[in-house]
């Protein structure tokens, strides 16, 4: 079996490089230059979508994946550089949210005879479990903002607005945007200080083949800068990038990993 990795940054691309591997699929890795930060079989500029068909109509590669941050704000500094068929999808798509783009170019690409696979078979093993985490509990306080916030959370993930929310006495300080998670992390702490709570969800609809939602040691090193206390991720939903680092790294700063 071969399968076309589309990889954006990461460690999400890493890993499921890896376990593919150990499985015995052959991955060739498609990257974007200043965007992919693993090895790379071939370079595909953003939006030349004919060259992306060529390059795996050659290679004789039908199953895609595409897995790690691609940031949404990427896609309108490239409008002019787009080729005919990412023109297409763009004109297809009812509207400009990044879960909208994402299944307009698998349907476009599923019609000339792409497969889009569930990765998750090879991720199970670093999806956030129920419960603590490391060795730092939630406060009372922090387990309301937590509980408080995760519906919210929920909703606005759904409406494809974004998939990080920071609470704080159960207020809503900073929602995810086109910005991504560390830079929403960063903005609440600058409107509310120190006490900060992130929570990280999925889509109740979340389709794992698209922007699949993950924390790692860098979500903790921001909540950190903000004097944060807690992370509260969605079980069996939220991906976690190098967990022993990240528990590690939590604890040390006296910051709550807990999963809802």
């Amino acid at each position: 079996m071969k399968v076309c990795l589309i990889a954006g940054s990461g460690e999400l691309p890493r890993v499921f490089f890896r376990e593919a591997l150990k499985a015995g699929v052959e991955v060739f890795v498609i990257g974007i230059r200043g965007i992919t930060d693993l090895h790379v079989d071939q370079y595909i500029p953003l939006g030349k979508v004919e060259r992306l068909v060529k390059t795996l109509q050659k290679e004789g590669i039908k199953d895609i994946v595409m897995l790690g941050k691609f940031e949404h704000s990427l896609l309108f500094s490239h409008l002019l550089t787009l080729d005919s068929l990412a023109i297409k999808i763009l004109q297809r798509a009812r509207d400009r949210k990044p879960q909208t783009l994402i299944k307009t170019f698998i349907e476009e690409l599923a019609s000339i005879g792409f497969n889009f696979p569930d990765p998750r078979p090879y991720l199970e093993a670093i999806l956030a479990p129920a419960g603590r985490m490391g060795s730092v509990e939630p406060s009372a306080e922090a387990m309301e903002d937590g509980l408080w916030g995760f519906p919210i959370a929920k909703e606005l993930a759904s409406l494809d607005v974004g998939q990080t929310l920071v609470v704080k006495d159960k207020a809503v300080v900073s929602v995810e945007a086109m910005e991504g998670t560390q830079k929403t992390i960063e903005r609440a702490g600058e409107l509310a200080g120190k006490g900060c709570r992130v929570i990280k969800v999925a889509r109740r609809s979340q389709d794992f083949r698209i922007d699949v939602p993950t924390v790692g040691p860098k979500t903790v090193e921001a909540i950190k800068k903000i004097r944060g206390d807690a992370l509260f991720v969605e079980a069996g939903k939220i991906y976690l990038i190098d967990r022993e680092k990240l528990v590690k790294l939590a604890d040390k700063h006296g910051i709550a990993v807990y999963g809802l």
